[in-house]
């Protein structure tokens, strides 16, 4: 976490200009009037607004990458669309999207071919509604020591919301799925800029397509898709990382081979053992897919660095989560680590949701080293040291908030 008092900086007010037709303006542009430094080597990082955003921090600028303030997560379980995270794969982003004309295709090893507008996603479907955490696979990469390669992002390339759409389920089943199918494959309307560049698709198994739980949201929070955050429809994947939430969404395409491009077999691999690492500086002999979460907890309440009453109650609170097994219990120390009390649960929004916990301490005159510890249902908890991968992948180490009690 960053203390923003600390941190803030006037980094001049320059304009970047992207792009033409995006929510109708004239451009989408990025406006920096401060920076951040987050806490690690080279976190110097502006403060951006893009239209329909509130003030996040940048990233890369082309295309935009928006990672969310920590400060956020302490609003509430939900993340306001307005501070939730951004990540494209691919430059070509869609600047001008008719959702009249908007279609989704459904083809490939399918009994009846589809052509979906969004209205028939509204009106020719049963909704259904999930909260579920969406969180980037280089969520944290910036804390890994020694650094690995691709972005350097703090813990903020995550958010929580509540999703309105359809089950992908029944879109496959009024398609009809051929006999011998074994994947279903996904793309969007990003694209690459030059043709050497693979364009982005991502697959999954075709069981977990039909579980019911994947869906094609169309909302978010009560509201249409943001645009920069998939409109007019995206993928939602609960409990898998955000490389599966292909963003946009145009083309479902059910497959009776598995899909072999850059994006799955060379692209989002961790190691193929229990703990997705290996020795720091080596490479892994065999790889597997970036699949679910593992569990994470954070504090939200205090910031890095604050200043607590000392011989009083501090209240604390947080969030953790999983890939979607729900979270059985929070523990918190005040003593780096030494001891654990348990914190107590907040409202369960499902399995797939961040789950608030709450805690008090009371701390002596000096520095303290706090730490949060969650625990899964199925007895799976964090490691108390960091482990590695040379992506920069599955980083939920126990982490620690340095407070000093005067």
């Amino acid at each position: 976490m960053v203390n923003r008092r600390q941190v803030l900086r006037t980094a001049g007010g320059a304009a970047l200009g992207l792009g033409s037709g995006l929510f109708g303006v004239s451009r989408l542009a990025a406006f920096a009037a401060e920076a951040v430094d987050l806490p690690f080597g080279n976190g110097e990082r502006p403060l951006v607004t893009y239209p329909g955003k509130r003030a996040m921090i940048g990233l890369t600028s082309r295309p935009p990458q928006l990672e969310t303030p920590f400060s956020v997560f302490n609003e509430g379980l939900l993340t306001p669309n307005d501070a939730f995270f951004v990540r494209y794969h691919l430059a070509d982003i869609p600047l001008e999207i008719d959702p009249v004309a908007f279609r989704i295709e459904v083809k490939g090893k399918v009994v009846s071919p589809l052509s979906l507008s969004l209205d028939d996603l509204k009106n020719g479907f049963d909704p259904v509604e999930l909260v579920a955490v969406h969180q980037c696979s280089g969520n944290s990469r910036g804390f890994f020591d020694p650094r690995v390669g691709g972005g350097q992002a703090g813990n903020g390339l995550m958010g929580n919301a509540r999703w309105k759409g359809v089950p992908l389920k029944s879109i496959l089943e009024k398609a009809g799925v051929s006999a011998g199918s074994v994947e279903v494959s996904f793309g969007g309307l990003d694209g690459p800029v030059i043709p050497e560049t693979p364009d982005f698709a991502k697959s999954l198994k075709l069981d977990h397509a039909l579980d019911g739980e994947v869906m094609l949201a169309y909302q978010m929070n009560g509201e249409d898709l943001p645009w920069l955050n998939g409109f007019p429809v995206r993928l939602v994947v609960p409990g898998f990382f955000g490389t599966y939430w292909v963003k946009h969404l145009n083309e479902i395409t059910v497959l009776d081979t598995p899909l072999d491009n850059f994006w799955m077999k060379t692209a989002y691999r961790v190691p193929d053992n229990d703990c997705a690492c290996v020795p720091v500086g080596t490479k892994p002999e065999t790889t597997v897919p970036i699949g679910r979460f593992a569990v994470r907890s954070f504090i939200t309440s205090v910031e890095n660095g604050a200043k607590v009453a000392a011989g009083q109650p501090t209240a604390l609170r947080g969030i953790a989560f999983d890939g979607g097994s729900g979270i059985a219990m929070v523990e918190v120390s005040a003593d780096g680590g030494k001891t654990f009390a348990p914190a107590v649960l907040g409202e369960d929004l499902g399995k797939f949701s961040f789950r608030e916990w709450t805690a008090s301490v009371t701390l002596s005159a000096g520095d303290h080293a706090l730490m949060v510890r969650a625990t899964n249902v199925l007895n799976e908890s964090q490691p108390m040291e960091a482990t590695w991968n040379p992506s920069g992948y599955l980083r939920n180490v126990v982490e620690t908030t340095r407070v000093v009690a005067a």
